[in-house]
């Protein structure tokens, strides 16, 4: 018997909305039947364009008996005031990522889960990247054998496109530049490829030539539970990249895409490299890999559609976006410190010191 869609709404109606919409328009598992932004021209143009009914104010989405869920596109500092009103009215919450734009407000979202009965689902898509999901099936098939090295970068040319109107110029919407905005993609990755994550030391620079308030280069290392150690890099001055690179005692594993395909990835395989390096071969004596279709973006919803249903959450967890926030203010505190290791769980327990301590002042 073939499964119905499960409804849901989408809140804030910009290009990523966009995106996410025509991802959702391929699924049979999941269907945005409403649309909200504060701006009517925006409301009018997303109708218009993509064909989804826009809603005049937040209520008449939620007020729906058919919609299960509402996907959050707001910006990073509006997601916990809308996820609150969402998980109010009973409905699953999607936010893009990060979680929040603090990892207080992060810990506050996570905790709509267990206040309202509703599920969080935070759209870490990389981890779903095909070429992703082929390396962890390599680490845990010990194709690789031992992993004791993993390397990351997520780099564009954001900085130098930045003005004074822009969100991303400044230090508290868009702190530390790429390593909360790109970087924090591959801490997610690195925590899905590598495990825990203990403890960061980073450094970070400004070289764009426009002045913004944000650092534009950093450079983060991670230690795992384990022992093993990864690498972030991310550049926010140069031609855009993603490219993944694990080490293991039996071979290497390097993906890369071409990042001009990332709103389209149902398109990413076309211009996807993949390879593997066994024993002792060198660059030359590489395999190369079939990257399979996939699309990161229809799958996230799907997983979304999902936690809807039943109830449960799932891989794209609030503990997880969390946790990637976590190690954004860990180097964030190392970068401060000159390098200094930060403990992970150190950044994680302070906030949720002071979040209990809000709750307590407010009771």
């Amino acid at each position: 018997m073939k499964t119905r869609s499960v409804k849901v709404g989408i809140v804030g109606l910009g290009r990523w909305a966009k995106v996410l919409t025509r991802a959702a328009a391929n699924s049979q598992e999941i269907e945005i039947v409403a649309g909200y932004s504060r701006s009517e021209e925006k409301r009018r143009a997303f109708e218009q364009e993509l064909g989804v009914r826009a809603v005049p104010d937040m209520r008449t989405m939620l007020c729906n008996p058919e919609i299960a869920g509402a996907i959050l596109t707001v910006p990073n500092e509006q997601h916990l005031p809308v996820a609150v009103e969402v998980a109010r009215a009973r409905k699953h919450v999607y936010t893009e990522k990060p979680i929040a734009s603090t990892l207080e407000d992060g810990l506050r979202i996570a905790a709509l889960e267990q206040q309202y009965g509703v599920t969080v689902t935070v759209g870490h898509s990389a981890r779903l990247m095909a070429g992703i999901r082929r390396i962890r099936a390599a680490i845990d098939s010990d194709e690789l054998g031992r992993v004791a090295f993993i390397e990351a970068n997520f780099s564009n040319e954001r900085a130098l496109e930045l003005t004074p109107k822009s969100w991303r110029w400044y230090k508290d919407k868009a702190p530390g530049g790429p390593l909360s905005q790109l970087a924090i993609h591959q801490f997610d990755v690195l925590h899905y490829l590598g495990g825990e994550v203990v403890e960061a030391s980073a450094m970070a620079s400004k070289l764009s030539p426009v002045g913004a308030e944000v650092d534009d280069q950093s450079m983060t290392l991670l230690k795992f539970a384990d022992g093993k150690i990864g690498y972030v890099g991310s550049c926010w001055t140069s031609p855009g990249i993603f490219a993944v690179r694990v080490f293991g005692s039996k071979g290497l594993m390097h993906y890369e895409i071409d990042f001009n395909t990332w709103d389209t990835p149902d398109q990413l395989h076309k211009k996807s490299a993949l390879y593997i390096q066994r024993g002792k071969d060198g660059y030359g004596s590489r395999e190369e890999l079939k990257v399979p279709e996939s699309d990161m973006f229809r799958a996230e919803l799907e997983m979304f559609a999902e936690c809807c249903r039943t109830g449960k959450s799932g891989e794209l967890s609030a503990y997880n976006g969390n946790f990637a926030v976590a190690i954004v203010y860990a180097a964030l505190r190392s970068i401060e410190k000159n390098g200094q290791y930060t403990r992970i769980a150190d950044v994680l327990s302070e906030a949720q010191a002071r979040v209990a301590e809000k709750i307590h002042d407010v009771a």
